[in-house]
């Protein structure tokens, strides 16, 4: 398999589930699952509103461009359908029979299949025995003991699916996939288990699934075809690739993976970026501690809590009480922590300063003596505060809750306010404004954290929310006379930093805004 003239690292296969409700858009659907790069095919015959098993079997089977995985899944495990048992597993064998390359069944009902095919297969046919745990992740134990269990019926191969409660329930099934000793596709259901799906290459996991269409699934959390092929290089995923991700949660909606994976392809460095939906950090970094994992961008909510995760953290990142950056030393495990937050966002709002304002030229900065409002006292808010203090600007920190505004305003020697009250806030014009909390992110890209009428008062608005690029705290601003500043700056210019301690490469600026301009 090669893509880009790369050769692929990993033998794990993707397979694109076919759900549609006619055996007419089914083939249609296989057609694009060829065009998208597939390597084989669920058939769901249980998603089939009408179904004759041996003419639409014929056409399905027959009329496929790629090998096929028939799956007729019941109710009672999870699927749709609601008829007789014998009739369902009577279909299987049927499938078996007009020359399916797999046939999924279910482990409750494995032994009664086996004897009714009185282990008589098709050369080249596998039989898949499945388990799917819509609750939770079992123990390693108790996984271990369900994968026996899987091989005592016969299986070819072994399927187990199981729900994240947590990340790290994931792990289980990567110790349990990477130590088989037969076939397995080990995968955990729900956005706290996407890892599962897209790191089961690193770990020796038969197959994956990949939908056609973002949100149209078999199972929850399913990623499509296409962000496994284009967006996490899923064909050179391999043991020995170095696993990096963003920490945050919410996560879904953060670029990070698009901009370091395609800067990965582009270099040819062995490693991949994911999204990783944290609850708990300290659990996650204990969890995933092998120097694989090697390296984490982290966002809110949790900048403040992985200070305390590490071993190591740098005076700046120290100083501001957060940290956006964490890296584990290759050669003892040890995390060390870093803030680069401030260095994008400071660097940018100077650089739009300069094309408004005649400042001092003997100052070093555009923001000396500039009264600088600060939205957030959040890791975030704390690395501006501390940024724009250290280039010579006033600060005033404005929260939800006072005390903490307060709380953070005293540590970067500033004042402190209330979010409320910033809507009457206006003791001088020409002031900066930023904002560092989530307020008018997608989905909510209608809220705002302060009032337009007060907007004028500010020379430049700065919003670190970059989904949307333009939110309405900027659109407004800009309406108001303000210049703007989008948070893609402050990602930017973080993101540099943080490749070149993933990677110990220099980081690709131009090719950073490439990717970036495309979205």
């Amino acid at each position: 398999m090669e893509q880009s003239g790369r050769v692929s690292r990993n033998s794990t296969l993707i397979c694109v589930p076919t759900i549609a409700g006619s055996v007419d858009e089914m083939l249609v659907d296989m057609q694009k699952a060829k065009l998208s790069g597939a390597d084989l095919v669920e058939i769901r015959l249980d998603c089939l509103k009408s179904f004759s098993p041996r003419q639409d079997l014929d056409s399905l089977i027959g009329g496929c461009p790629l090998p096929t995985l028939l799956t007729y899944r019941p109710k009672w495990e999870g699927g749709q359908y609601d008829g007789d048992e014998t009739t369902r597993l009577e279909t299987l064998r049927l499938a078996m029979d007009l020359g399916a390359d797999y046939v999924d069944v279910e482990l409750q009902v494995a032994h009664e299949f086996n004897n009714s095919i009185q282990g008589k297969k098709p050369d080249g046919f596998k039989l898949i025995v499945s388990s799917h745990n819509y609750q939770n992740t079992p123990s390693v134990e108790d996984l271990g003991n369900l994968v026996a269990q899987i091989q005592a019926t016969g299986a070819d191969i072994v399927k187990i699916a199981t729900t994240a409660v947590d990340i790290s329930d994931v792990a289980r099934i990567f110790q349990i996939t990477v130590h088989s000793q037969v076939p397995i596709i080990g995968l955990v259901m729900g956005e706290r288990g996407l890892i599962s799906r897209v790191l089961c290459p690193k770990f020796g996991g038969y197959l994956t699934f990949g939908t056609l269409e973002a949100g149209v699934v078999s199972a929850p959390g399913q990623p499509t075809i296409k962000d496994l092929l284009d967006l996490y290089n899923f064909r050179f995923i391999g043991p020995d690739t170095k696993v990096f991700g963003i920490i945050g949660k919410p996560v879904g909606h953060s670029k990070s993976p698009i901009l370091y994976n395609g800067a990965f392809k582009s270099v040819g460095f062995n490693g991949v970026y994911v999204h990783l939906l944290v609850d708990d950090v300290p659990s996650f970094l204990q969890t995933y501690s092998s120097t694989d994992f090697a390296g984490f961008s982290v966002t809110i909510p949790h900048k403040e809590a992985s200070v305390r995760c590490c071993d190591a953290v740098d005076p700046i990142a120290k100083e501001i009480g957060a940290v956006n950056c964490v890296i584990r030393n290759p050669s003892d495990g040890k995390i060390h922590g870093y803030n680069s937050d401030y260095v994008g966002a400071i660097s940018s709002i100077e650089n739009g300063l300069r094309g408004l304002v005649n400042f001092d030229n003997g100052a070093d900065s555009p923001l000396a003596n500039k009264l600088f409002v600060v939205i957030g006292a959040g890791g975030a808010g704390k690395a501006l505060a501390y940024g724009a203090k250290a280039k010579g600007a006033r600060i005033v920190i404005a929260n939800r809750t006072y005390e903490r505004a307060k709380e953070v305003a005293d540590i970067v020697g500033g004042h402190a306010i209330s979010l409320a009250e910033l809507d009457n806030f206006c003791p001088e014009n020409g002031m900066v404004l930023a904002n560092t909390t989530s307020i008018g992110m997608q989905p909510k890209v209608d809220e705002t954290p302060i009032s337009k009428d007060v907007l004028g008062c500010y020379a430049l608005v700065f919003d670190a929310v970059y989904t949307p690029k333009i939110t309405r705290l900027l659109r407004e601003a800009e309406e108001a006379g303000a210049k703007t500043v989008s948070g893609l700056e402050m990602f930017i210019g973080q993101a540099y930093e943080q490749y070149e301690r993933f990677t110990g490469l220099p980081a690709p600026k131009e090719l950073f805004r490439q990717i970036l301009s495309k979205y």
